[in-house]
């Protein structure tokens, strides 16, 4: 298949198959906390039972069970069975930019997002893809089946930039569609209204869903390789700005690392993975890193 061969490294594959989503990457974060409480309101139904591990709540043991085989059982809840997760990537005019390397940040985000519908499909956890600019896009729905994979591919290798971004207002329209708590895997630049941006992120956070945001840069946008006079152009905007690249560059690195910085305060606040990138890592390499890394946490 093009598409798998173009956007899934086989070696990709063969490594992410060997994890475990459910148990190392973001459903124990997810679901922690939830045995204790009764789920806090949301509505879960009663799937079947699995053996007691170390580390299960005592109280989710089922004590008819254990009298009928002698043995520790807890109950397990479709919510523990069924993580439906969301790839959200950006297709506005800014992510259809690269200065030397191979891939736009567009294409780097389409590598990242045909892995972990990979990941997510054998783990048989639906998952589904939207697109956005001032607005959703295109979109598949979240299927489990083997299927699914074909049709996201094929859905990210039609994708094209156009036009200016409303992250804020994009996930407000991607909130007003979610009927469960879904996993929100978000692949931008982040070139947007930054206060509008985080109070999207509060909202969803606090209608229960688990975000990941993979902040793609390109490489010229965290370390400003330029020199000379240089003219700057908003992609989004076709403004234009001529700076001096000795003055401006050691500025300009300062205020990215201020920013990474200040986003990752904040999303650490809102319990939020933020993953910071740039097009010079290899894509394969900086999402294992950020699968054994989350896995470490747990």
């Amino acid at each position: 298949m093009v598409a798998v061969e173009r956007y899934l490294k086989p070696e990709l594959a063969a490594q992410i198959k060997r994890l475990d989503l459910r148990a190392q990457m973001v459903v124990r974060g997810f679901l922690q906390g939830l045995h204790a409480s009764p789920y806090h309101g949301f509505s879960v139904e009663f799937s079947e039972h699995r053996r007691y591990a170390a580390g299960d709540d005592p109280k989710d043991i089922d004590w008819v069970a254990y009298a009928k085989t002698g043995k520790y059982y807890v109950k397990k809840f479709e919510s523990e069975t069924n993580l439906t997760g969301y790839l959200a990537i950006d297709l506005s005019q800014s992510m259809d930019y690269t200065y030397r390397q191979q891939l736009t940040k567009l294409d780097y985000s389409i590598c990242l997002a045909a892995a972990l519908s990979y990941l997510m499909i054998q783990q048989q956890d639906p998952v589904g893809l939207v697109t956005f600019d001032t607005h959703l896009k295109a979109s598949v729905p979240p299927r489990s089946r083997r299927s699914q994979l074909p049709a996201i591919l094929s859905q990210l290798t039609k994708l094209k930039v156009a036009g200016q971004t409303n992250l804020a207002g994009s996930l407000g329209q991607l909130a007003a569609m979610l009927r469960h708590r879904s996993l929100i895997m978000l692949m931008s630049d982040l070139l947007t209204d930054e206060t509008e941006m985080l109070k999207a992120l509060r909202n969803l956070r606090h209608s229960g869903h688990d975000i990941i945001i993979f902040h793609v840069l390109d490489e010229a946008e965290v370390t400003f390789p330029f020199s000379g006079n240089v003219e700057l152009v908003d992609p989004e905007t076709g403004e234009r700005q001529m700076v001096n690249a000795a003055d401006a560059g050691a500025d300009y690195r300062r205020e990215v690392e201020r920013l990474r910085e200040r986003l990752n305060r904040e999303c650490r606040e809102m319990r939020i993975d933020y993953v910071p990138l740039d097009t010079s890592q290899p894509y394969d390499k900086a999402l294992m890193e950020y699968l054994l890394r989350r896995r470490g946490r747990f």
